[in-house]
């Protein structure tokens, strides 16, 4: 950051006007006692616009004596900020941003007319109306190139209208602020959008037609409700009376189907069987293959266990984990929040056997299994296992039991730790289907 020094030549004296008086006081009744200094930035600012748009020492000293905190303080804010002018910048002080969008978008050209009209940076021309310099970005990098001119920002300029602009504040004509081509915000040019091109997401909501479809069809439930409730205050027609017209009523659905329920109804209440526990729906036997036939299923009440795989042999199809890891979570649910990593595997598998120490003195690269890291390397050691052997041998409970240890059930089977196991223990290699 540039040094920032006070300007050499110094007012004799700042007294702020009535006005300016009231309106400090209004400034400082907003903080609790012993806290006004935090009004500092404020009345600094207020100081320097009254000041044709410079903060000169003597106004920073009379801040410091109306807020009682010492000139030093003060003076360290007054020097950090850059939007406090230290010395005199003319009526209008013209920041002219030249980082990329801006340089890229013309600014080289307005820097120009800048050193053409007005002279060197923080020069005061000659009739006192301007000073510039070049700052860095002011945030409106779509609108580039632009300035900010005191408090105000003037974008989209080409050289002709920057001269244009410069004309009208000298002559103190109005001037156009914002966009000087007509855009709004940060939209595309007028005429070059090509987006968002259609007519319905404008129609006064976010939603375009489909706010319109809710819309209606909130409004026609309304209105049958009301109907509804007219028809049920209705009193009963005379003995004789001509029945009205039936309502409307939606097509009726095929045969066999509209009556499906109370023939399923009917068929439950003659059933000698209604009354019984429910069971568990089987498959035939035909229907699964021999190698992942699923154990007998579990009568209702005990619906809670988790049985999808846990009789199972060699590695589980996709759905198959998945049904687990969906079974696990269900049960790790009913576990108090605090529970430990150990505790939720123990409540849903069978911890390993491991070994006190690796077998001679050596244990096995585990990170040699695809999916065992560093760390999980570590935290298996840590159950004791550390040969290759034992995770082959892992059974569905293990599985389990170590997936949820280790923060992922399901990810042994998805990565097949076991088989990988029993490849580097000399069986057969795994399956990478």
């Amino acid at each position: 950051m540039a040094v920032r020094r006070l300007a050499e030549r110094q007012p004799e004296s700042f007294a702020f006007t009535p006005e300016n008086e009231a309106w400090v006081k209004t400034q400082l009744a907003k903080y609790p006692p012993g806290r006004q200094a935090s009004a500092v930035i404020a009345l600094l600012w207020r100081a320097q616009a009254q000041n044709d748009n410079w903060l000169p020492k003597p106004a920073i000293e009379k801040v410091a004596d109306m807020l009682a905190i010492p000139y030093i303080r003060a003076l360290e804010i007054a020097t950090f900020y850059s939007m406090f002018n230290l010395e005199p910048v003319g009526a209008h002080f013209v920041q002219l941003c030249g980082t990329t969008p801006c340089g890229l978008r013309g600014a080289e050209a307005l820097k120009r007319i800048c050193v053409e009209r007005i002279g060197g940076e923080r020069h005061v021309s000659a009739d006192g109306k301007f000073a510039w310099a070049e700052v860095e970005c002011l945030g409106a990098c779509c609108n580039a190139p632009m300035v900010q001119i005191n408090d105000d920002y003037y974008e989209d300029l080409t050289p002709e209208s920057f001269n244009k602009l410069l004309d009208d504040l000298a002559a103190g004509r109005p001037v156009k602020k914002g966009s000087q081509i007509g855009r709004v915000t940060s939209e595309p040019e007028p005429g070059r959008a090509t987006t968002l091109s259609d007519a319905s997401l404008y129609d006064g909501s976010m939603l375009g037609s489909w706010r319109k479809r809710f819309d209606e069809e909130a409004a026609a439930a309304a209105a049958k409700a009301e109907a509804d409730k007219a028809a049920a205050n209705q009193p009963a027609p005379p003995p004789g009376a001509a029945k009205p017209a039936p309502a409307p009523t939606a097509p009726a659905a095929p045969k066999g189907v509209a009556d499906a329920p109370a023939k399923i109804e009917a068929d439950k209440a003659a059933s000698p069987v209604a009354s019984s526990p429910p069971q568990a729906p089987m498959a035939p036997a035909s229907a699964v293959p021999a190698s992942e036939s699923l154990p007998p299923a579990a009568p209702a009440e005990a619906k809670d266990e988790i049985e999808p795989s846990s009789g199972l042999k060699g590695p589980l199809t996709a759905q198959q984990v998945a049904a687990e890891e969906t079974a696990i979570a269900a049960r790790l649910v009913s576990l108090p929040p605090d529970a430990s990593q150990e505790q939720k595997a123990d409540a849903v598998g069978e911890r390993p056997q491991g070994l006190a120490a690796p077998r001679g003195g050596k244990a096995d690269d585990l990170k040699r299994i695809r999916g065992i890291g560093r760390i999980n390397e570590g935290r298996l050691n840590s159950l004791g296992i550390f040969h290759f052997d034992q995770v082959a041998s892992w059974t569905r409970p293990q599985v389990m039991w170590v997936g949820t240890y280790l923060s992922f059930p399901g990810r042994i089977d998805r990565e097949n730790w076991v088989e990988q196991a029993k490849a580097l223990t000399g069986g057969p290699e795994p399956k990478t289907d």
